[in-house]
Formats: structure tokens, sequence, C-alpha cells
């Protein structure tokens, strides 16, 4: 599947796991905005990269309604080096970070989980997306009465 990887500024070494390789792709869409990188990648913005973010949703979207699965696994590598990309725009342009993004995901996606994570365990799919949207309408109400 994976063909010899040659040596590349942005790699310290060959990526074996999942882990190597994730950061295989953070690094290099550092390194394309860095001054030894590529002049289009250095000109975009992170809303730049985060427009051409849908686009290549919608190609994911179109690969696995296909049944292509390698086309999909493609398509779903573009995605998440789209997603990438506007991560390292968004930290040159002192937006945020990797960390505290992965961080944010982590804590949200835990706390719409509460159906899973709590006492009170949903037992059909129903009962999650009650638990999801019931979560949803509180966090809303927070952010409301922040705002006020």
């Amino acid at each position: 599947m994976n063909e010899t990887i040659r040596t590349y500024p942005h790699l310290t070494s060959a990526p074996a796991s999942e882990t190597d390789w994730f950061k295989a792709l953070v690094n290099l869409t550092r390194y394309l905005r860095s001054p030894d990188g590529c002049p289009w990648d250095q000109g975009k913005s992170a809303l730049d990269f985060a427009a051409y973010a849908s686009d290549e949703v919608e190609e994911l979207r179109e690969a696995l309604a296909s049944g292509d699965n390698r086309h999909a696994e493609e398509e779903f590598g573009d995605c998440l080096f789209t997603l990438l990309a506007c991560l390292a725009a968004a930290e040159a342009e002192g937006r945020f970070s990797l960390l505290g993004a992965l961080e944010r995901a982590h804590e949200k996606m835990v706390r719409r989980h509460d159906h899973v994570f709590a006492e009170d365990r949903a037992t059909t799919p129903e009962e999650a997306m009650a638990s999801w949207n019931a979560e949803k309408a509180r966090e809303k109400a927070r952010e409301n009465n922040n705002d006020q």
C-alpha cells in the first residue's frame, strides 16, 4: 500500500503507525507554509482552506456513495489534509492551535455523548439523539447567557 518513503524535510523518520502518519501530515502542512515551502499554500488563509474543505467533503461523500473504497480512502485523506492545512494557516495567523482544537473537540464530544459516559445511558438511537440535542440546547443557552 505504501510506496517507499524518501527523505523529506518535514519527516524525521519513516512513518509506521497511525500516529506517525498523522504527525507527518501535520508537519507537511506546516512545512508547505514555511519559507522553503509552497508559494500557493503560503498565500492561503485559514478561511481559504475552510472553503476548500467543503468541496473535499463533497468528493468524499461521492466516493463513499460509489462504493469505491480506495477512492473514498484517498478522498478522506484529502479532507484531512485540507483541514490540517486550515490549521497550519490558523496557527500562522495566531487564531488557534492543533492542541487547543484537539482538546476542545475531545471535551465537546465527551460532553455531547453524555448518553454514553454518564449514568443514564441511551439504549436506542432515538434516545441518543434526544440526549445529544438536549446537551446542544444547554450549550446554546449558556452561550446566549454569556453574550448578554
